[in-house]
């Protein structure tokens, strides 16, 4: 069973039809008591980090998810789920993040070094790039397009806890993870094949009792 984290920020329809799709059990709650019950956390977002962390630390769910981790239960992040994985952001002003890894998320500039100008945020499909292809998520994944959303990306990261990336005028850390913690940077739930099999990888491992 899988629990779905509901903070009131997630994209809960999308992630849920989802699992449903691949046939994997899942419960949506804001409960902590539903939650731990699982075997497997996923933590969506879609919204700005600080207003994130404040419905996170509203009831305690930041101290939650971090001992159910501490425990060895898997937890996977996407999109801005992903990003509050790491210790801090600067959207909205310097607000520290849930520090389960090492990196903060920072603004696309909108400029290259070149001097011309690109959009933010960053919305469309993407390559991946795989720099750990034997790392949990991504084994006996074919690597393809996904599709982002986002306007900020998560820098000053350790390159082990990097497994693949995408380009958007910045190398953007699209598949990350250390051990029982996971995430990605786009909507796996929107990105066909490759996203679906990368949803599927981490619904297989939980199922098995982690990763």
């Amino acid at each position: 069973m899988i629990g779905i984290v509901d903070y009131g920020m997630g994209n809960l329809f999308s992630v849920s039809k989802a699992l449903e799709r691949l046939g994997y059990d899942y419960v949506v709650s804001s409960a902590k008591e539903d939650l731990a019950k699982t075997d497997g956390l996923l933590l969506p977002g879609v919204g700005a980090f600080k207003d994130a962390m404040v419905a996170l630390r509203e009831n305690g769910m930041d101290q939650f998810l971090k001992e159910e981790v501490a425990n060895g239960k898997p937890l996977f992040g996407i999109c801005l789920g992903m990003q509050l994985l790491f210790e801090a952001s600067e959207e909205k002003g310097e607000t520290k993040g849930l520090g389960l890894l090492t990196g903060r998320a920072i603004r696309f500039s909108g400029r290259s070094e070149e001097g011309h100008s690109y959009k933010v945020p960053h919305m469309g499909w993407n390559q991946l790039v795989f720099t750990q292809p034997q790392a949990p998520l991504l084994h006996d994944v074919q690597d393809g397009y996904v599709y982002f959303v986002h306007s900020y990306y998560i820098a000053d990261t350790e390159d082990d806890e990097v497994w693949a990336t995408a380009s958007y005028e910045e190398t953007v850390p699209a598949v990350v993870g250390k051990g029982n913690v996971m995430g990605a940077q786009f909507h796996p739930e929107k990105s066909g094949p490759t996203g679906m099999a990368i949803l599927k990888r981490f619904a297989e491992q939980t199922s098995r009792g982690g990763v």
